[in-house]
């Protein structure tokens, strides 16, 4: 409960009091947490309180406002480690979410931009294909997922063989072994489009991914470019000191 005599800031204990709740299952995910006046009169301190609290827990994806509803919890983010090469299907599974796959386009392209060419090193034999799929965790759309994969690799992949991860037909069809990937990750809005697939609406937050991916032999065979919701995901990054280089910051 709130101790009024803690060093404590009334809107931290708040806090607390609610992640603790959400945690030992007092609310689930899309309940309705009591109001500001119930939580003041229930803890007897101001509103103003409780709203920075409550503010707090919005801003960090633990509670989401409706206009005209209230103040509900949040379903958790999904934690993505960007350390190790692993596919959508592969990191779901060892997180305990069962992961499946709409696929939403699968084709040949005979002249695909340049950039994709320069990205694949494939100047000289220029098809490649071009698969899009929506990406579900416990049948929840998460992410839009847009891959170019070269023809002189994959010229036996069909679409029944998208329904599940690329990197497996790498592995166990190709035989071939995968290295290293590079990934950029930047921040953006929702267009209409994606927003109907991965059901949000027009100008709500995701991450966008693209990353090219290298076999043992330093060839490349994809590069991809996925859309995350923001609501359902975030990146975490494990970083060591390099030398006597130090990053520091408040």
């Amino acid at each position: 409960m709130i101790n009024k005599h803690s060093t404590l800031p009334l809107y931290t204990q708040v806090e607390q009091y609610l992640k603790t709740e959400i945690k030992k299952g007092g609310y689930h995910t899309g309940d309705l947490i009591p109001s500001e006046r119930e939580l003041s009169e229930k803890f007897q301190i101001s509103r103003m309180t409780v709203r920075q609290a409550i503010n707090n827990l919005v801003n960090k994806g633990v509670l989401y406002r409706e206009r005209g509803k209230g103040t509900f919890v949040s379903a958790p983010k999904i934690g993505y480690q960007l350390k190790g090469i692993a596919s959508f299907s592969e990191d779901m599974r060892r997180r305990g979410i069962e992961p499946s796959t709409k696929v939403i386009s699968f084709k040949t392209l005979i002249n695909p931009p340049e950039h994709i060419l320069k990205k694949l090193e494939c100047e000289t034999d220029k098809k490649v294909i071009e698969l899009e799929r929506i990406r579900f965790a416990n049948e929840e759309p998460v992410a839009i997922e847009t891959a170019y994969l070269p023809i002189k690799l994959f010229s036996n992949l069909t679409e029944k063989d998208t329904g599940g991860s690329i990197y497996d037909f790498v592995r166990n069809e190709l035989k071939l072994e995968i290295h290293r990937a590079v990934q950029q990750i930047e921040a953006s809005l929702v267009g209409e489009r994606d927003g109907f697939l991965l059901d949000i609406g027009p100008g709500s937050p995701v991450l966008i991914v693209n990353r090219t991916t290298y076999l043992s032999s330093g060839e490349p065979f994809e590069t991809v470019k996925t859309v995350f919701r923001a609501d359902r995901y975030h990146f975490s990054i494990e970083m060591e000191q390099e030398g006597d280089y130090v990053l520091s910051g408040d």
